[in-house]
């Protein structure tokens, strides 16, 4: 099996499975119960809110603990309700966890704005601004797009939001271990992240939150997580996203500069095969090791069947659509038409992918566009 989709999800590193394994076995007790049991369990969690604190440059009563990124983004936005102003402004590119949820609050009163995009991915910094008004209350901006990885310019957003009053939120869920992270040069209210983007497990996330008192519980019971959500943690998973987070930050450099090296010697690679190919997004500004690419006269479908049967596995653009083959909105957005649409793959290369696999992957591209 070669895997090219680390974009959907990585593969769990083997030092936070051994971890994860280790806390089921031996640190049973309830992190909430007095004695020394459940206090052992609750010094795994707080070690691993303090791993994830320092990785961001954030404070630890700073972290929330949630599923994951569609959690995390729905309590920002639910909170909202709570907020005396309540029109929010995002963009047409944002995850369904950003979108769908506004549509589904607007019949609770929360109004919103969607800005659109250039061709290449990039949201207009003064459309999102001007979208604000009086009583616009959040600007929810990702981080970088999860179909064609392009990073936006979160920092310029959040500076024009705070003279304005108005909260910022990001959607960082495809960035950690791809870029650094630093909440504090941000400047932004609220973060999302997702464990099992960067090595850790599924099912368990972050949300950051300057200010947690902004913030309003999805998820009502216990008082756990400062009461802003309920219910017994998810205690291996938390410690495995910790020493995930922690391994991600220490090995970023090496990292990055693996995944660019994959990158660079697949599209040229591909440039060889064929220049009619259409590289999706703004390939200066994106994140290392993602690539969107449509291939004009081909169907996605088709190729990733293609590819399938020779073990190499793909994505046909966002993992997010419970496996549906249909036009991406993100690339409709970008001006692509519907045939195009339907061209394109999203290659995502990981920590564990060689140059070797990369040469295979191309072999076999050769064979499938040229008919052979």
């Amino acid at each position: 099996m070669i895997y090219f989709d680390h974009s959907a999800t990585t593969p769990i590193h083997p030092h936070v499975l051994s971890l994860m394994q280790s806390v089921q076995t031996d640190m049973y007790g309830n992190p909430s119960s007095i004695h020394y049991s459940g206090q052992k369990s609750r010094s795994i969690i707080e070690n691993a809110r303090n791993q994830i604190a320092k990785s961001i440059n954030a404070k630890s009563e700073q972290i929330i603990f949630t599923s994951g990124g569609t959690e995390s983004n729905n309590q920002v936005l639910w909170s909202m309700l709570y907020n005396d102003k309540k029109h929010i402004v995002s963009n047409v590119i944002e995850h369904p966890a950003i979108i769908k949820v506004l549509q589904s609050l607007k019949v609770l009163g929360i109004n919103y704005s969607l800005v659109d995009v250039n061709s290449e991915g990039i949201i207009s910094i003064n459309k999102m601004i001007n979208a604000a008004n009086d009583t616009t209350g959040l600007i929810s901006i990702m981080l970088a797009n999860n179909e064609v990885g392009t990073i936006q310019e979160v920092k310029k957003v959040v500076e024009l939001a705070k003279k304005k009053d108005i909260l910022t939120h990001s959607d960082a869920v495809q960035c950690f271990g791809k870029m650094k992270i630093d909440v504090t040069t941000l400047e932004i209210d609220f973060l999302s992240l997702s464990a099992h983007k960067f090595y850790g497990p599924k099912g368990v996330g972050i949300l950051y939150a300057k200010k947690p008192e902004l913030l309003h519980p999805l998820i009502i019971g216990g008082n756990q997580e400062n009461g802003l959500r309920g219910g017994t943690e998810n205690l291996a998973s938390i410690a495995g996203m910790g020493l995930a987070a922690e391994l991600a930050t220490s090995s970023l450099n090496g990292h990055i500069k693996h995944l660019k090296q994959l990158e660079n010697q697949f599209k040229s690679g591909l440039k060889k095969i064929s220049q009619k190919m259409i590289f999706n997004g703004n390939q200066s500004h994106k994140l290392p090791g993602l690539i969107s690419i449509s291939f004009p006269g081909q169907n996605s479908n088709t190729l990733l069947t293609k590819l399938d049967r020779n073990n190499i596995y793909v994505s046909s653009g966002s993992a997010c659509g419970s496996g549906d083959i249909k036009p991406s909105p993100v690339l409709s957005a970008m001006g692509h038409d519907h045939t195009t649409n339907l061209s394109t793959l999203r290659f995502s290369f990981g920590i564990t992918n060689t140059a070797k696999e990369i040469d295979f992957l191309l072999s076999e591209l050769n064979i499938i566009l040229s008919n052979k």
